[in-house]
């Protein structure tokens, strides 16, 4: 078994989408080649409803998978095709835009105003990019919990941990979304398979992700990160994009850890990428916009 090095270190910067919503990005709109197939993280963590409620009004997506976890509060969402609904917390929306929809989702906060999810974008391979969309909805009670004997609790929302297997399925890039819990003080190795790209973000507590053992420029982020070998500490709001191995190590620090541990197989694709819509040509692209221009972009209607 090999510890997978660690690649980079990234603090998820704030930025603001929609119509004014406060969010943290993990990365997005950047080089995909490192997280593919995935695309863009973003944690959306607010006490402050005049930071979120003005959501994110009528938008069209084309060629991707949105990935939504929410946590605290709730997202009421619609689209074209007739679907309304509330993603509540601990709920899962793993919507396929495939050939296009044009949808909204507005953010609605606990009764103390607090609000919190992540949305994650994985890209579709080109012989799926023309699809017809499809929601797959998963309520907090369908995802299931493994607690490991030292503790570790890993909730499974996509793939598979220790022989059980998560509600989410037929996705095109097979990936694995776990959130795992590890008690403070323990040390927990979580399975990794070496073809994957893979990443953990921290969102609460803190720990340490050893590292391989050469040396490894971890760049700064104007934290002071070591950039050398030993473990990398990551707190809250921070993303680890691990390099090749078979296996990812953590330490908990004093508090504990909890993380988001994604893998997928990479789809190896030109990407072209623009706002709310990622094909694999700028040709592609402009098409796609002439039809939202001509009223031409809905290929299914519900």
């Amino acid at each position: 078994m090999s510890i997978r090095p660690i690649k980079r270190l990234i603090k998820a910067k704030p930025t603001m989408e929609g119509a004014g919503v406060h969010l943290r990005r993990a990365f997005g709109f950047g080089n995909t080649s490192d997280f593919d197939p995935f695309l863009l993280l973003d944690d959306f963590r607010n006490d402050k409803p005049a930071d979120y409620q003005a959501g994110f009004p009528w938008h069209p997506h084309r060629g991707i998978e949105t990935i939504t976890y929410v946590l605290a509060g709730s997202v009421e969402h619609g689209d074209s095709m007739g679907n309304s609904g509330v993603i509540a917390a601990g709920d899962v929306q793993w919507m396929t835009a495939g050939s296009g929809i044009i949808h909204q989702e507005m953010p609605k906060g606990e009764r103390d105003g607090r609000m919190h999810g992540f949305q994650l974008w994985a890209n579709l391979p080109s012989s799926l990019k023309m699809t017809a969309p499809r929601y797959q909805e998963v309520k907090a009670a369908e995802i299931p919990a493994v607690t490991d004997d030292d503790g570790t609790r890993v909730s499974i929302v996509c793939g598979s941990y220790g022989g059980t297997k998560g509600p989410v399925d037929q996705v095109a890039a097979e990936p694995i979304y776990l959130d795992v819990t590890v008690p403070a003080g323990r040390r927990k190795t979580l399975p990794v398979e070496t073809t994957r790209s893979a990443f953990a973000y921290v969102f609460a507590g803190s720990g340490k992700f050893c590292n391989a053992s050469g040396p490894l420029a971890v760049p700064t982020e104007g934290a002071g990160w070591l950039e050398t070998a030993p473990p990398t500490e990551a707190d809250n709001r921070s993303l680890v994009l691990f390099d090749r191995g078979d296996e990812v190590t953590v330490e908990a620090g004093d508090e504990g850890i909890r993380f988001l541990l994604v893998s997928g197989k990479p789809l190896g694709e030109p990407v072209a990428w623009y706002g709310p819509i990622v094909m694999n040509t700028q040709a592609q692209l402009r098409q796609a916009f002439e039809e939202l221009e001509r009223g031409t972009f809905l290929k299914h209607k519900g």
